[in-house]
């Protein structure tokens, strides 16, 4: 449903044709204005961390309340203007030069499209094609409705005047005057954009144990689901890259509660040429939602340090240190007892 907030009207602007308006007769004076509508092309549900296009249709429902006689007609040229102001006058509830302009009630939403204009919105009209605005919603939005607002300023033309020089029987108006007289007008309507309950996962805490060229090191990983929805069969799988290895990259967690948070544990192999400093490896869980369909969160990063080998490698400068003493100690001795 779309909700519309207020109508404003301001600002007279005045167009001229070849002569002043103070000098040209006004025979009718119309009451109406243009009255447009806003409603959804097409849907406005999304998931959360989408960027997406919203639709909207806009229609004039204005249309003439009434006229009502300025001044009566008494001549036969008089006449004739009366009528051509009377058939300028139905252009009362035309919406012109439409400037619309969506903005974001909420910071989970951003509009990533500039303002759209339609040139003009007959009375009954409705646009051609939908205006198309582009937005982007956070990765961890909580599920809800949240109101975007679609402010619209147009001009309308509210009176006409008119004048000439002569009535000609064969030619008409010689010499015709006209006097367009505008308002601005503004609307603004509440658009909603609903985001879908589903699972969402988060990262809460890690603890990995890898060093340099050394097999199995553990990574415990924590996720919770920060949704709305239980996930079932899920399963978290890592994005393995070198200097890493491993046959154990993927783990089953089966369903997981709103709110229930879950660790795992991965066996990671580290290359003995990988350089000691922090590595950060992505996963995502792939799980069945409520309506029995896959689905995959976004990708999570998972940070990771390396540090350098510490144990077997201090033990065999230990050793090597040792042996060398060992050698020259025996050398030693056995000059000595040469000697």
């Amino acid at each position: 449903m779309i909700t519309k907030l207020k109508i404003t009207i301001a600002c007279l602007a005045l167009v001229l044709i070849s002569t002043p308006a103070a000098s040209l007769d006004n025979y009718w004076d119309s009451f109406g204005s243009p009255q447009l509508q806003a409603s959804l092309a097409g849907t406005n549900e999304f998931d959360r961390g989408d960027t997406v296009k919203l639709y909207i249709d806009l229609t004039n429902y204005g249309r003439i309340l009434g006229l009502d006689e300025d001044k009566t007609a008494e001549t036969r040229m008089e006449n004739e203007l009366s009528d051509r102001e009377f058939e300028y006058e139905q252009a009362l509830a035309n919406a012109l030069n439409i400037t619309a302009t969506l903005q974001s009630g909420t910071d989970l939403i951003e509009v990533q499209s500039d303002e759209q204009v339609v040139e003009s919105l007959k009375s009954g009209d409705k646009t051609q094609t939908p205006l198309e605005y582009a937005i982007e919603i956070a990765s961890h939005a909580p599920a809800g409705t949240y109101p975007m607002l679609l402010d619209l300023t147009y001009d309308y033309q509210y009176n006409v005047q008119v004048d000439a020089d002569q009535l000609d029987l064969a030619a008409g108006l010689i010499g015709l005057q006209v006097s367009y007289l505008y308002r601005k007008a503004n609307q603004t309507f509440e658009i909603p954009v609903v985001i879908k309950r589903q699972a969402d996962f988060k990262i809460i805490g890690t603890d990995a144990r890898l060093a340099v060229g050394k097999n199995d090191g553990n990574i415990a990983v924590t996720y919770k689901n920060i949704g709305e929805e239980p996930a079932k069969e899920a399963v978290v799988r890592l994005s393995i890259f070198n200097p890493f290895s491993s046959i154990d990259d993927q783990a089953f967690i089966g369903t997981i509660q709103p709110g229930e948070e879950t660790t795992v544990v991965f066996r990671l192999d580290v290359d003995s040429d990988a350089t000691a400093k922090d590595y950060v490896i992505n996963s995502e869980v792939k799980y069945i939602d409520v309506e029995g369909d896959s689905a995959i969160s976004e990708s999570m990063k998972i940070p990771v340090n390396v540090a350098q080998t510490g144990g077997s490698g201090t033990i065999m400068v230990v050793l090597a240190a040792l042996i060398a003493l060992a050698a020259a100690g025996f050398y030693l001795h056995n000059r000595r007892k040469h000697n």
